[in-house]
């Protein structure tokens, strides 16, 4: 009865403290008051596009928002796979691609920091039984893909670390010379896996475990895990089909979203590295408007982006340092989560954005596999009367879908796409640009060289145009 009493007189206290305290500083209290009704309609808002692009069918995955390194919004939508029989939630683990590709080079990081290796070490110093050119690659070439190693994959073939051990000690010229150019490639990602191993004495796996996946309590976080792991989910793509299972060289982490932004708070905080070696990776001073290991860094903007795709996986966070916010999104089902990325952050800094609209490409993809008159005649119609919910203003996505009937050899079929294409977009020197490489690619080569001089007077793509011509000249002069 005494501790009831107690507590009651305490609460009293504490209640009158509080509203003397708002009393004598109006000002604040109001101010608290209006940011906590702007935080709730700017979550609010973010829950709308992300809401209606679930309904919309332009993503399937888990979302965490944090800002002032709290999190502000959390939501799983959609499923584990393409059964639809089991809801996502935040214990969902994914393949995040390219991301994962942070751990080794942190790794790398931590091992420079503890004096076990120098960035301008020649990995010839390790003795890994690789070539001469290993003399002159370094490990600061690796982390920053401005090695020139060779290849390790080709195309969606599936290399292991036998293979990958193989290409690389069986070829004796490099791409490039180390530091001159930049090749984003997997085989500079297998040689500092490696590395690692080679000075500790550890696996790769191991290492991380014990100096990064432990002390940040990553306690949802799994190597390589094979299909019917706990938690793990598959892609599938819009046909509801699974992607293969297929395993490439080892040491790929899979994170759930609490994890992986675990990961990036304990990045921003310098808890595994210094900012001074933070700093090192994200500045690449061999391609800087290319990035390195911890993704793309515009520095004007003080934004990180890291975005990683592997199959039907996509994944993407954007990393504000100057206001403090931070955009995970994970997918097992490819579709806008790069393009959603950028709307919340675009609505968080008070920015325009615009829900993102149905898929044109979506919707006529199907038809177009089988009946390619019916799929422009539903186009037009859905033009006609649903203009306003569909992306007809994104001319990717009939590009996109050309170049799919023209991977699966229906020639006609992408040609009739890519004039639609050029019709709809006529300034567009992209699409005239793929337009000539259908032709070229069905031996059309007059039409194929109208399309590229068009594509070179709408400001050209790059010198691609240019080189076509060049090679359309030399096939008809044979």
């Amino acid at each position: 009865m005494k501790i009831r009493f107690f507590l009651l007189v305490l609460t009293v206290l504490l209640t009158n403290a509080l509203s003397a305290q708002e009393l004598n500083n109006p000002k604040e209290t109001k101010k608290l008051h209006q940011n906590s009704t702007e935080q709730k309609l700017e979550i609010n808002q973010i829950d709308s596009v992300m809401t209606k692009s679930y309904e919309r069918g332009l993503f399937n995955g888990n979302i965490l928002i944090a800002k002032n390194n709290k999190i502000i919004y959390q939501k799983s939508f959609g499923f584990t796979d393409e059964t639809k029989q089991t809801k996502l939630n935040s214990k969902s683990i994914f393949n995040i691609g390219s991301i994962a590709k942070e751990f080794n080079a942190v790794s790398i990081m931590i091992l420079v920091e503890r004096g076990l290796l120098n960035l301008d070490d020649p990995i010839s110093k390790f003795n890994l039984g690789l070539p001469k050119w290993s003399e002159k690659v370094t490990i600061r070439h690796l982390i920053n893909y401005a090695s020139g190693i060779p290849k390790i994959e080709s195309g969606l073939d599936p290399v292991s670390d036998a293979d990958a051990w193989q290409i690389l000690r069986s070829s004796d010229s490099l791409l490039f010379e180390p530091g001159t150019s930049y090749k984003y490639d997997n085989g500079n990602v297998f040689l500092q896996r490696r590395i690692i191993e080679k000075v500790t004495g550890l696996s790769f796996e191991e290492f991380v475990t014990k100096n990064i996946i432990r002390p940040l309590k990553m306690t949802n976080s799994i190597f390589d895990p094979k299909f019917g792991f706990k938690n793990r989910t598959s892609c599938y793509d819009m046909d509801n089909l699974r992607c293969p299972e297929m395993n490439f060289i080892s040491g790929w982490l899979w994170v759930d979203i609490n994890d992986l932004y675990k990961w990036i708070e304990a990045m921003n905080s310098n808890r595994l590295i210094s900012k001074e070696f933070f700093q090192i990776l994200l500045n690449n001073p061999y391609a800087k408007e290319e990035g390195g290991s911890l993704g793309r860094y515009y520095e004007k903007e003080s934004l990180q982006r890291h975005n990683g795709i592997s199959y039907k996986f996509e994944s993407i966070f954007l990393n504000d340092f100057k206001n403090n916010i931070t955009i995970i999104l994970l997918s097992n089902n490819l579709n806008r989560v790069w393009d959603l990325g950028y709307t919340v952050h675009n609505l968080m800094l008070g920015k325009d954005y615009e829900i993102l609209k149905k898929s044109i490409y979506q919707a006529i993809r199907k038809e177009s596999l089988n009946d390619i008159s019916k799929a422009i005649e539903t186009y037009y119609l859905l033009k006609e009367n649903s203009k306003n919910e569909y992306s007809f203003d994104n001319p990717s996505e009939l590009n996109k879908l050309g170049y799919e009937l023209l991977r699966l050899g229906k020639i006609n079929e992408s040609i009739t796409v890519f004039k639609l294409a050029t019709k709809e977009f006529p300034k567009n020197a992209n699409l005239f640009d793929s337009l000539g490489e259908v032709y070229f690619t069905n031996k059309q080569y007059n039409l194929a060289l109208t399309s590229y001089k068009t594509a070179i007077s709408l400001g050209g793509t790059n010198g691609n145009a240019e080189k076509m011509i060049e090679k359309i000249g030399k096939e008809m002069g044979k």
